[in-house]
């Protein structure tokens, strides 16, 4: 009788052999895989003087889009923090053809109601009060742009309050207390606590004047403000036209986190016969300068990734040519054309990582300086204004996931994409014409 083991030998002796395991086929995948990474790293350092060079325009590359994408942001951020925070809101509510035809006379008729409507619907809201006037102190005059607030309400739709240069914002226990703009003070030659003129056309037919009394002065944020704006309390307003009630303006804030024209749409049809306005389109030409900046930033990484992709094709293209024998003997003993393709793919995302590297590691002080310190551009001429709207002569940058991500994966595409081509010429060279290339 066979010994158990050998029974066992004979029941087996015409089974097929059983199969590689899964696991240990995706092992020999992965050494593959590692294999051909390894080879491309090496490959790299055989011309060093190459791969440095390309890999510091790669880095320079990202480094400068990244500083770039900050900037733009930055100057973004900060133009429409300037035009939505100080002053004017997301949006305005108007009586009908106001805008057009302004008139004292053309009021909103219940602000406090459509405010708190507002409110209701998560948005924060301030009734205005607006006309024209003139100032005068002393032997100087100037025409004057006068606005009525409501101190607490207009708090919570601009930040005005907060530009304040000299003294301080208005009191409503303080009806006399009036807050001008820097150059207004200027022409007027007024300080703090000097008394100013104010002369108009009150709503009875009567002439308006009264004297107040200068308690603040605003930091330059927006040329008319800075040149005519008057800021008074909205009762003093109220009694110098002899007005009895209403609001020429209801400023909004998008608090609701909608979209802008989503949120316009609602506050239209919470206020019928009312004209409802964006910020977009009460200054279109600045909000198309703020589209074509984006679109500046766009092009900008076209051209530079450009550049690039040129760059890592030509060199990608040489180190082929140069190792055409290498590449055909190693074709010729069983390297397929894919695995070609992989391992100048290899040595094109080794670049790309390196490069982010680097480009990552010099970016840190460079942002923390953009950020932190920024570039003054006082000494180009004073106090810069766009359409108007005056911006802080010193320009910051900002950081956040964006600037990094967006210039760090453009690039991985475009050098992934740039080496392509010189993978698939690597792939179709033959063996027996590699041997005899010179």
């Amino acid at each position: 009788m066979l010994p158990r083991r050998a029974r066992g030998h004979l029941r087996n002796a015409g089974r097929a052999p059983c199969p590689r395991p899964p696991r240990a086929a995706h092992y020999g995948m992965t050494r593959n895989r590692m294999k051909l990474a390894v080879m491309a790293w090496r490959n790299l350092w055989r011309y060093g003087r190459r791969t440095l060079t390309t890999i510091g325009a790669m880095t320079l590359a990202l480094l400068t889009l990244i500083v770039w994408t900050s900037f733009v942001q930055g100057f973004l951020r900060d133009l429409e923090t300037t035009i939505v925070e100080v002053e004017i809101g997301d949006m305005q509510v108007y009586p009908p053809d106001y805008r057009t035809q302004p008139s004292i006379f053309d009021r909103i008729g219940a602000p406090a109601e459509l405010v708190d409507t507002l409110g209701a619907m998560g948005y924060d809201a301030s009734a205005r009060l607006l006309a024209g006037g003139l100032a005068a102190a002393g032997e100087a005059s100037a025409g004057v742009s006068l606005r009525g607030v409501e101190t607490d309400q207009d708090a919570r739709v601009s930040v005005v309050y907060d530009r304040v240069a000299q003294g301080s914002w208005l009191d409503p226990s303080d009806p006399a207390g009036i807050v001008i703009g820097g150059r207004l003070a200027r022409t007027l030659d007024v300080g703090l606590d000097d008394e100013v003129v104010l002369l108009s056309q009150a709503t009875d037919g009567s002439i308006a004047n009264d004297l107040f009394r200068v308690r603040g002065i605003l930091a330059p944020f927006s040329e008319a403000t800075d040149r005519s704006g008057i800021f008074l309390v909205r009762q003093a307003f109220l009694d110098f036209f002899v007005l009895p009630g209403g609001a020429h303006q209801v400023v909004v804030r998008n608090t609701a986190d909608q979209p802008l024209d989503s949120s316009a749409a609602r506050i239209q049809a919470a206020a019928p016969g009312l004209d409802v306005l964006t910020w977009r389109e009460l200054f279109p030409t600045l909000a198309t300068m703020l589209d074509s900046v984006q679109d500046t930033m766009y092009i900008l990484f076209i051209i530079v990734y450009l550049a690039i992709a040129i760059l890592l094709v030509n060199a990608t293209l040489m180190a082929v040519f140069e190792r055409i024998k290498e590449l055909g003997l190693l074709k010729a003993v069983g390297l397929s054309p894919t695995k070609v393709i992989r391992l100048i793919m290899w040595e094109g995302l080794f670049q790309a990582m390196l490069a982010a590297v680097a480009g990552l590691i010099l970016a840190v002080p460079l942002l923390y300086y953009v950020t932190q310190v920024g570039i003054d551009l006082a000494a180009l001429g004073g106090q810069i204004s766009i359409t108007g709207i005056g911006l802080d002569p010193v320009m910051r940058g900002v950081v956040n996931p964006t600037i990094i991500v967006g210039p760090l994966s453009a690039m991985f595409v475009i050098v992934l994409l740039s080496m392509l081509y010189p993978a698939l010429k690597a792939a179709r060279i033959q063996p027996v014409e590699a041997m005899r290339h010179q």
